[in-house]
């Protein structure tokens, strides 16, 4: 039970938090997770970044990796965290479910950081709310949000919630260690403290080059790991999270949420709290400044150089289509449709009766298609897209389909992510599992290899998770398909991954035992066809570790 705005609410929950509970672990920790379904949801808890090299049946995707744990059930994940550090997350991955259930996974070197030592680390998880059953949100599309939350706090800027904000007290001159999260269902977030700069160290756990700036953004499961030193004056300032709407019409409220910053000494009773000057709403040049400005520590913990020769080249479209709407139903969608998403004018369909990998491991036909394009069916002005003919009304229906491509065991793919204006054009905070990338370019307009590809960091580029493709633009990204297994690549906007914006990698296995996908483990969950989600609100759930 619950109560960030007005009134006390029985929500999903792990161990009756929001957040969640946070995991500390250190660079090449065995993580050993117990999860007890005591709610009457089905559930699987995803670990958002953590590559899962060798235990890709632990990445915790429902009906891609596992069947979903079912109420009364248990499961234990177990797996090895190496080659990373800094801060990730770890949410439920059976629809809207992450709304609630996610906390922080902190990943701490075994030695030392490659930046100053903090005087204090601080989780900073910023989430969105509904003041409803979140059985709802599955409407498409999904009702507007009633507030954002700091730590599970609302703030002073909310109805009901003036005494209820979450406060950060520190001393004067001392260093601390910001881990930034946003793990809002839909919602891109502004963050800023009233002034004060902080200096980026990581993205998505891995280490950047130090870079400093007043404003951070993150998009729907990105992280942030920011030194910030408290070297004003004594007082009181604000930290504030703003959304950045990147499409106008978005169901998102355009209010601020604040935290506190409160300096020792500082007379809190007498003393009114500085503000910071937010960005605008649609301030798509700020938010891209923010991510283009940053590269990787080259050479430091963990860093591999970018691989330069290529073995798969993809182009992929990304952006929202239609769907054609039920004979009898008023569809509230574009032309009054339903809306889709799509890659390559394919919206994705999860399996119904066995997990994408099992149905990999077995060989079992009719679950999915190998077939997933290399580029879309027709090309067009991606970016200004204009109704004309039967080949851009296809372009606007998406074929539905469960569509894989497959690659094999270590070769180096390439992808260019094209944004699409057929309905709107908004940005898709792509995440690809089992894998970081490279984020080699971003750019705005019509990708042109002609031109762009110039562009290309192949020196220091940053390594993400996630990573937003510009509104109206297109970004470049490469990985190595080292880990064998089943890997979604999706937008992290829940909304649009149930769309459809969503596709699937097949990792080949290798030519030894240690680059073969191991066999799943004995007590992995079973399907049913009734997946029996959204029967309550009042749910927990026992997880421990």
């Amino acid at each position: 039970m619950v109560k960030p705005l007005c009134k006390e609410q029985m929500i999903p929950s792990v161990n009756g938090s929001l957040p969640g509970p946070t995991i500390n672990v250190r660079e090449g920790d065995t993580l050993v997770v117990h999860v007890i379904n005591n709610s009457t949801y089905n559930i699987t808890v995803h670990w958002h970044g953590v590559f899962q090299l060798k235990s890709s049946w632990m990445d915790g995707t429902n009906m891609i990796t596992q069947c979903p744990i079912q109420p009364t059930y248990n499961f234990t994940y177990r797996f090895h965290i190496t080659g990373q550090e800094g801060t990730l997350l770890w949410h439920a991955h059976v629809l809207n479910l992450r709304a609630t259930l996610h906390g922080a996974l902190i990943i701490r070197p075994r030695h030392s950081y490659p930046f100053p030592k903090p005087y204090k680390e601080v989780s900073l998880i910023f989430e969105q709310w509904w003041n409803m059953d979140i059985g709802r949100l599955k409407l498409r599309p999904a009702p507007t949000s009633d507030a954002y939350l700091i730590n599970g706090l609302a703030g002073d800027s909310n109805q009901c919630s003036k005494n209820r904000m979450f406060e950060l007290k520190v001393v004067q001159g001392k260093r601390y260690l910001l881990r930034i999260i946003n793990a809002a269902l839909n919602s891109h977030l502004f963050f800023k403290i009233a002034n004060h700069n902080v200096t980026v160290v990581a993205l998505d756990a891995v280490y950047t080059t130090p870079y400093v700036s007043d404003v951070v953004m993150l998009t729907p499961g990105q992280t942030v790991d920011a030194l910030f030193t408290a070297d004003q004056s004594t007082g009181l300032y604000y930290m504030t999270i703003s959304p950045y709407i990147s499409a106008h019409g978005e169901p998102f409220p355009a209010k601020t949420t604040r935290g506190l910053i409160i300096y020792e000494g500082a007379n809190i009773t007498s003393s009114s709290p500085v503000m910071p000057s937010m960005p605008e709403l649609h301030d798509t040049l700020t938010a891209y400044k923010f991510y283009t400005s940053i590269t990787a520590l080259a050479g430091g913990p963990h860093w591999t150089p970018v691989p330069l020769h290529v073995d798969e080249k993809m182009f992929i479209t990304v952006g929202l289509g239609l769907e054609l709407c039920p004979l009898g139903i008023k569809c509230p969608g574009h032309l009054g449709q339903l809306y889709a998403g799509s890659l390559n004018n394919r919206s994705f369909v999860y399996p119904e009766t066995i997990s994408l990998q099992e149905a990999y491991l077995n060989n079992i036909n009719g679950i999915y298609t190998a077939d997933f394009p290399n580029e879309p069916p027709i090309k067009f002005d991606y970016t200004n897209f204009r109704m004309r003919s039967h080949s851009d009304y296809k372009m606007m229906f998406p074929e539905k389909k469960t569509s894989v491509k497959t690659l094999r065991f270590n070769s180096t793919v390439e992808l260019v992510l094209q944004n699409t204006g057929i309905i709107t054009e908004e940005s898709h905070p792509m995440h690809l599992h089992g894998f970081n990338f490279y984020v080699l370019a971003y750019g705005f307009g019509n990708y042109d290899p002609a031109r762009d590809t110039s562009r290309l960091n192949l020196v220091n580029p940053q390594m993400r998770n996630t990573v937003g493709v510009p509104p109206g633009g297109w970004v470049v990204i490469r990985f190595i398909a080292n880990n064998p297994g089943a890997w979604i690549f999706h937008c992290h906007v829940e909304a649009h991954s149930q769309y459809g914006i969503m596709m699937a990698f097949i990792v080949k296995n290798g030519v030894t035992p240690e680059t073969t996908l191991l066999p799943p483990p004995s007590n992995l969950p079973q399907c049913t066809r009734d997946p029996a989600i959204y029967e309550s609100p009042t749910t927990t759930i026992d997880l421990s570790y």
